[in-house]
């Protein structure tokens, strides 16, 4: 079939990951991580005191079954849940309001201070959106989809597509076919006419190529699959994304 579509990864992908953190430290704020911890902390320790190590170590087991599930399951749990789960092995709760405010934090943290668009990505979605319906299928780890659309908004990039697909929005992450179903039905195509472009060759690369798809490995930013990816393309940067998307679909 013709390729008439592209799905973009988000992270690492259109926006350079972690480019945020300097720019938290030159305000003297706390790494992300860390001020996560200290939200938790800080609500709890209000109303009775607690330890640090006590939240640091519940936060870290709720972050390891998260990616256990993300793994296995191909689910992204809410920031909601994944904080029940630290309450619920420190044997505490928070007042609903106090709890709405710290998921609120948790989820706007990079809208508020936004990581940067890796160099070129509008230029490069500017050019593609001329030929083809371009949509983002993204798994969200902490920002929803509702937040990361206001971060593409931000960065000028969001008008450039039909459709999104959030992991928590679509309920399931890549690999799941349910993604790039979701994808398709956005941007009114088949599977197989959907090319997809991300930075991971296990989610990015085998999973769409296991649907009928093509795929490019990104690796601009994460260069650590392209000795073993079985992408059509490797591609370095968005000045050579167009051109490459254009061979791998037969333009």
């Amino acid at each position: 079939m013709a390729i008439k579509a592209i799905t973009f990864d988000l992270w690492d992908t259109l926006i350079d990951d972690e480019t945020d953190e300097p720019k938290r430290k030159a305000q003297g704020l706390r790494s992300k991580p860390d001020e996560r911890r200290h939200l938790v902390w800080a609500a709890l320790n209000a109303i009775e005191p607690i330890d640090m190590a006590n939240v640091e170590l519940a936060y870290a087991t709720a972050d390891a079954a998260f990616r256990t599930v993300w793994h296995d399951q191909h689910i992204t749990w809410e920031i909601a849940d994944r904080l029940r789960v630290v309450l619920s092995g420190l044997g505490r709760t928070l007042p609903d309001d106090v709890f709405a405010r710290i998921v609120k934090e948790h989820e706007e943290m990079e809208v508020d201070i936004p990581p940067d668009t890796i160099v070129g990505a509008k230029n490069a979605l500017e050019d593609l959106a001329g030929r083809y319906k371009l949509c983002i299928a993204s798994d969200t780890i902490v920002s929803p989809g509702r937040c990361l659309r206001d971060l593409l908004e931000g960065h000028g990039l969001k008008q450039y597509f039909s459709g999104f697909a959030f992991s928590d929005e679509v309920g399931h992450s890549k690999p799941h076919k349910s993604m790039f179903e979701s994808a398709a039905r956005q941007m009114g195509c088949e599977i197989p006419e959907m090319m997809h472009i991300g930075d991971r060759d296990h989610n990015d690369v085998k999973g769409p190529q296991a649907l009928g798809m093509k795929a490019i490995l990104f690796i601009a930013k994460r260069a650590h699959d392209k000795d073993t990816t079985s992408a059509e393309a490797i591609c370095s940067s968005h000045a050579g994304l167009p051109a490459a998307i254009d061979r791998v679909a037969g333009r």
